[in-house]
């Protein structure tokens, strides 16, 4: 009981100095490119930071010139000037910045190969099944995005080398490995792989890459939906896993950060992640009122858990799943027609207002009220 009044009275004093009552804030977007940069950079200091947003993870992927790796280059990229430019405007607004690079799943899309395996294709795990000109799904092939292979012998040493130095370069204390919608895992025509516990291979990777990270004291972050059973729970083979890796929750170290996303309904998931010891973040899209829904679901977690369960529910985090500059255009023109309905940007603003909202109630709550304490 004693511990518990000291939470409260110490949340309503960090409130009162304008903090949060969640430590996540956050939103999720891609880089933006070079010659954007400057435009996002005054969207943080304009619309984020007096937004309250706390946590930016921008998806840099191959969207940066690598020094390690100058092969993994992608057309165009940020160069390291550009990120510092980043890296200012967030450390001015105690912006926690965490830069993404998909790894394991994403590899491809529709048609085209990501440039890992372009440039590395003895990684990929289904070599055999080969990219449509015109993509479909569903397919024959259950193609989605390719994987590389967690068990090729040489890929690590590739993976690590641009893992290194986008958390150098970004300053980050943590870093996005993404690792969501995996569908090829264990697959029959992989040599390596084939036959093997397809929750046991997810594991394997989300660990060997937090150990990695360790050793510069960075956190792994990772999306949730492989670790949920997506058959039992109903939710399906994209927010869940149907291919068999939701074991895997039970394998992988407890100071990786999930992100759940959910983007139809405000799924009650992040319960069960903090009740396997997981730090979680709930995660939503372009639904408005799936937005506050979260940031009421993850405040009555907070509200109604012990101290030990109230601090693994981090917050929430907004993704945007289109590039930079259509969402800013869709930000700075609002089309009234459908921004009560499916709007990123207005999704946006839903979660910056809603816990804005839990913010000054529990404020005016706690400077007002003494909580009664029995012996």
């Amino acid at each position: 009981m004693k511990r518990n009044v000291f939470l409260l009275l110490f949340l309503g004093t960090a409130l009162a100095f304008g903090q949060s009552v969640f430590s996540v804030n956050g939103l999720c977007i891609s880089a933006p490119l070079k010659t954007e940069v400057d435009e996002f950079v005054g969207f943080i200091e304009s619309e984020l930071a007096p937004g309250g947003i706390n946590t930016l993870v921008l998806r840099v992927d191959f969207n940066y010139a690598y020094e390690s790796r100058p092969e993994l280059r992608g057309d165009n990229p940020l160069g390291k000037e550009d990120v510092k430019k980043l890296v200012a405007v967030c450390k001015k607004y105690n912006i926690n910045l965490i830069p993404q690079v998909n790894l394991l799943g994403h590899q491809s899309w529709h048609s085209s190969l990501g440039k890992l395996l372009e440039v590395y294709p003895q990684f990929d795990e289904t070599p055999t099944i080969k990219l449509p000109e015109k993509y479909e799904w569903p397919n024959d092939d259950r193609l989605y995005c390719k994987s590389y292979c967690p068990l090729h012998p040489e890929v690590h040493e590739v993976v690590f080398d641009i893992m290194d130095e986008i958390v150098a370069v970004f300053e980050a204390k943590a870093f996005h490995a993404g690792m969501d919608e995996v569908f090829y895992l264990a697959h029959p025509d992989c040599p390596r792989c084939q036959g093997r516990n397809p929750a046991k291979l997810f594991a394997d990777e989300v660990n060997k890459l937090n150990n990695h990270l360790k050793k510069t004291g960075t956190a792994l972050w990772i999306w949730g939906d492989r670790l949920l059973d997506g058959t039992d729970s109903g939710i399906g083979m994209w927010e869940g896993s149907m291919n068999n890796t939701a074991a895997a929750i039970d394998l992988i170290s407890k100071s990786v950060v999930i992100c759940d996303w959910h983007y139809e309904k405000a799924i009650p998931t992040p319960a069960y992640f903090a009740m396997k010891g997981l730090r979680v973040i709930a995660c939503s899209w372009k639904k408005p009122e799936v937005a506050k829904e979260q940031v009421t679901m993850m405040h009555s977690f907070i509200q109604n858990s012990t101290p030990e369960m109230a601090e693994k529910y981090l917050g929430v985090m907004h993704t945007v799943w289109s590039p930079v500059d259509s969402f800013l255009k869709e930000y700075y023109n609002p089309n009234p027609e459908t921004e009560a309905k499916d709007s990123q940007a207005e999704c946006l603003r839903s979660m910056i207002t809603a816990v804005k909202n839990i913010n000054n109630f529990t404020v005016k709550n706690t400077n007002h009220k003494t909580p009664i304490h029995k012996e």
